[in-house]
């Protein structure tokens, strides 16, 4: 999997992301506008991720279907799927949107498949660090599954 971010408001929670991807085992992170990650909130998870920054994500997003990737936003949507429902597939690219405004018409045109996490309270969403967390998570317990001798 690479995660994959539209441009954030904030530092702290691009760091934080970069943290999970790292301990989720996720190699390649993709960051957009005025990204920069903060060491002392990634910790050693901005050393092991090989980190990009561009100035648009679209046509990194077309690069990334024409080598085989599946695209797939976390963003609530009338027609996103459950994650607890979803099954990713290996090669994925997980779109994380910015905390306030999510993913755009544009980024929502290019995606596979879209997912939302379940929110059963106040606030209606989940922190944008957060909800990458809780996605990784399952992609890597999804993946692990299916991997003979792995648990």
């Amino acid at each position: 999997m690479i995660v994959a971010c539209v441009p954030m408001r904030s530092n702290v929670n691009l760091s934080g992301i970069a943290r999970t991807a790292s301990a989720s085992g996720i190699s390649r992170l993709i960051l957009t506008g005025d990204a920069k990650l903060i060491s002392k909130i990634a910790r050693d998870g901005a050393d092991e991720l090989s980190v990009e920054i561009h100035r648009t994500l679209a046509p990194v997003l077309k690069k990334f279907r024409t080598d085989g990737y599946r695209l797939v936003g976390l963003e609530q949507t009338t027609n996103s799927r459950n994650l607890n429902q979803y099954q990713f597939a290996a090669k994925t690219v997980l779109v994380i949107g910015n905390e306030r405004l999510g993913l755009n018409d544009e980024i929502l045109g290019l995606l596979d498949d879209v997912v939302e996490i379940p929110v059963y309270g106040l606030p209606h969403s989940f922190n944008v660090s957060s909800a990458t967390a809780m996605a990784l998570y399952e992609y890597r317990r999804q993946l692990s599954a299916s991997v003979p001798g792995e648990e």
